[in-house]
């Protein structure tokens, strides 16, 4: 059985089910300290926003990921269809150069955990990166409408290198444009 991300075979189709359970192997090997390491960097990273923008965000986030990560450790759910290979090893490629360039031990950390999240998120749900109700600067928030997540930032973090906006299934908020 494959038990890391690392260990799939691209040459065939891998079925959500399998990549679930990779990830669930993944994220047993996670750890409290290595989650409290990663709030940190969240902490961190967020300490030159806007003061009240800056709380807001590292509650919500912080709160996301944890829970998030909790639903990959218990989901007990069969999800029909295989993933987009092509589309995954290029998701790989950016969270990789990513976790190769990070600087610190929060950083790190939290880039795994990102890794395992965000896989999850967009290849097993095919739900937004951010939560819903993400704030972004000027005060627009990732909303979830008639079925569509939308990004009031999705166009414009298209090109930037390490975003992994050009995976999302998020759509651009054409009110925010």
């Amino acid at each position: 059985m494959v038990e890391t991300i690392e260990e799939l075979d691209f040459s065939r189709k891998i079925s959500k089910n399998e990549l679930l359970g990779v990830l669930k192997q993944e994220a047993s090997r996670i750890h409290m300290h290595d989650i409290m390491l990663a709030s940190a960097y969240i902490q961190e990273d967020a300490k030159y926003m806007h003061a009240g923008y800056r709380e807001e965000f590292i509650e919500n986030f912080t709160k996301a990921f944890i829970n998030r990560f909790k639903d990959i450790r218990e989901d007990k759910g069969n999800y029909e269809g295989h993933i987009n290979n092509k589309k995954f090893q290029e998701f790989l490629e950016v969270l990789n150069k990513q976790i190769k360039g990070s600087k610190l031990r929060s950083e790190l950390y939290f880039l795994r955990l990102a890794k395992i999240v965000s896989i999850y998120t967009t290849f097993i749900l095919e739900a937004s990166i951010h939560p819903v109700g993400t704030s972004f600067p000027g005060g627009f928030k990732l909303k979830f409408e008639n079925g569509v997540y939308l990004c009031p930032v999705k166009d414009k973090q298209m090109n930037t290198p390490g975003a992994l906006c050009r995976f999302c299934v998020s759509k651009q908020d054409k009110s925010v444009e």
